[in-house]
């Protein structure tokens, strides 16, 4: 709240714990996003599930960032995934959001090398970066086929 205050964008919190149901919350976040005219939602630490009603409010328009090469490591901890498995690229993934989690077609990947002194805070750094990049590139993307 403080940085959107800092930067002049709106901003407006609604707390889950407010709600009894997730299509109840989901109807108010989408209720929300609708009063500000918003064409894209960027999911980037949601780190919850979305149901129908977020969806069809705005289909094919919601999109997320994933800290691994999807399909593979969906989920939580997706970076300690990939080093328990012993892969040697890494990566992330935006793709679009669907009721699967982190099974969504995706727009853009971007893959990190794994190195073997790697830890899961190491490997997530780098990553972080390439998330940040692809995360710009999908929106501007997305942004242009629309007009």
């Amino acid at each position: 709240m403080e940085r959107a205050a800092q930067w002049g964008v709106p901003a407006v919190l609604l707390n889950h714990r407010d709600y009894d149901q997730r299509e109840a919350l989901d109807a108010q976040v989408a209720q929300t996003l609708q009063d500000y005219q918003v064409d894209l939602v960027v999911m980037a630490g949601w780190m919850r599930r979305v149901t129908q009603v977020l969806i069809d409010a705005f289909p094919q328009r919601i999109i997320n960032i994933h800290p691994s090469l999807l399909p593979s490591f969906p989920g939580i901890k997706a970076v300690e995934q990939a080093l328990a498995a012993g892969v040697k690229i890494a990566g992330c993934t935006v793709h679009f959001v669907t009721l699967e989690v982190d099974r969504g077609p995706m727009i853009i990947q971007a893959a990190v090398p794994v190195l073997p002194t790697d830890t899961a805070a190491s490997l997530h750094a780098r990553i972080q970066v390439q998330e940040h990049r692809i995360m710009v590139e999908a929106i501007a993307h997305l942004t242009s086929i629309w007009q």
